[in-house]
């Protein structure tokens, strides 16, 4: 394979390891129940990157997250760039090769339909030819990934990343699940690796982190106990409200795990503490976004405020708040609300621009409203959203979707009225079987409103 680096000292660009295990016999993952040292995985990575075809990008489709990381770094050691769509349906796919000229889509699966220049990734269960050459070292400003964000609130975005600013953003998680849970632990995640959250949290910690990582992506519950009985204690469980609720009302016994974390959409107190009760560890939630990655943290049974990573300082502005952390080039504007305590090191979120309501000089806020439609007996899952269409005023109305098997929409807007004003009621309401939430539990706009108007 050639070597894609400038060979010239004097004009090599600074550079960080690929990998920061200083151990090449330690555990960096598990796959079908077999434990996979850093020295295997390398050797793998080395193989699969001499197969790459020259190209500038890569869509990485690996369903496996061991394959996932396999193909990660493999596209990282060829000096290529991981596409990472908002998800692996076929459109958003074309989508982001048609935005790459000349791009490839790399996995482990036989796919059909398959992407154009799809390339099947060689069988990982063979053991690789090792060798004793020294752990590859990346360009701190090599652009390794492009996240794309959920469209959750519009047309997903690009967003690049390079190796020395994942750097940055893993020391950041590192040094704050260390804090809560111990030097050394293992991770069973139900979020996909594509999603910046779980690039974060199961992708760089176990690169750089010395941390272990199941292979899988378990979605049931009896899948989630079924992985983490596969992991070393101490186990961390990175997962989103949508799956910890589902544990908590499946009644399943997991293996003792040391923390809970999640991400991806408001965690409710309620849930948090159910679910701290249920499996007798703390439920601790990170705050980020694609554009940022995570810069924050808390446990919300112990406190409403986020803490601030080292590094990070916050910007409130009337529109959002911008946001400079070690891992961003320059500030970046988020639309979230915040107000600031502890001499700046800790914040409350107040609420996003976007979800901000002002009607007849009345304020309130769409996360707001969804959790008090979410609170109501007999509710499973719903969510409050504004439509683009306005009146004459040009006031825009409020929908909802909920699922609630057993009530009808008078009783759900009754018990709503009970809780918010009534110029806040949505109106229409629909009932529907399920919300269209994607991989990571977001329920992109588009999909609310297709919905919406099959419903109408």
């Amino acid at each position: 394979m050639a070597i894609v680096y400038d060979t010239y000292q004097r004009e090599a660009p600074q550079r960080l390891p690929l990998l920061g295990w200083a151990d090449p016999s330690r555990v960096l993952a598990r796959r079908h129940g077999q434990p996979v040292t850093a020295a295997h995985f390398m050797a793998q990575v080395r193989a699969v990157a001499a197969g790459l075809p020259a190209a500038t990008a890569a869509v990485n489709l690996c369903e496996d997250r061991y394959a996932f990381l396999v193909a990660f770094c493999a596209i990282v050691l060829r000096g290529q760039t991981n596409l990472l769509p908002s998800s692996r349906a076929p459109q958003a796919v074309d989508e982001v090769m048609a935005a790459h000229p000349g791009c490839y889509a790399l996995g482990e699966q036989v796919l059909d339909p398959a992407p154009q220049g799809y390339r099947q990734m060689p069988p990982l269960d063979a053991a690789p030819v090792g060798n004793d050459a020294p752990w590859p070292l990346i360009p701190i400003g090599q652009v390794v990934a492009i996240g794309y964000t959920s469209g959750s609130t519009g047309t997903p975005s690009a967003n690049a990343k390079t190796w020395g600013s994942f750097h940055a953003s893993n020391a950041g998680n590192l040094a704050m699940l260390q804090a809560a849970i111990g030097p050394q632990f293992d991770i069973v995640a139900t979020v996909p690796p594509q999603h910046m959250y779980g690039m974060e949290m199961s992708v760089l910690l176990p690169l750089l982190g010395e941390v272990g990582v199941h292979a899988g992506r378990p979605f049931f519950p009896a899948d989630v106990a079924a992985a983490l009985a596969e992991v070393q204690a101490p186990r961390l469980l990175v997962t989103t409200p949508v799956h910890l609720r589902a544990l908590v009302e499946s009644g399943i016994a997991l293996p003792p795990v040391a923390a809970m974390l999640s991400a991806t959409a408001p965690l409710p107190f309620e849930l948090a503490q159910a679910a701290e009760q249920r499996f007798g560890a703390p439920v601790l939630e990170v705050f980020g976004s694609t554009e940022t990655c995570v810069f924050a943290s808390r446990r919300p049974t112990a406190n409403a405020d986020w803490s601030l990573y080292d590094g990070v300082t916050l910007h409130p502005q009337p529109d959002g708040t911008a946001v400079e952390a070690p891992q961003l080039a320059a500030p970046i504007t988020l639309a979230d609300i915040v107000s600031l305590s502890d001499g700046g090191r800790r914040f409350r979120l107040r609420g996003r621009h976007a979800d901000m309501l002002e009607i007849a000089g009345k304020r309130a806020s769409l996360a707001d409203l969804s959790r008090r439609l979410l609170a109501i007996p007999g509710v499973q899952d719903g969510v409050v959203f504004q439509l683009d269409d306005g009146d004459a005023l040009g006031v825009h109305r409020i929908a909802a979707l909920a699922v609630a098997p057993g009530l009808n929409g008078h009783a759900i807007l009754d018990a709503l009225r009970r809780a918010v004003d009534p110029l806040f009621l949505p109106r229409p309401l629909k009932l529907v079987d399920s919300l269209p939430r994607n991989e990571t539990g977001k329920l992109p706009r588009a999909a609310l409103l297709e919905l919406l108007h099959r419903h109408d």
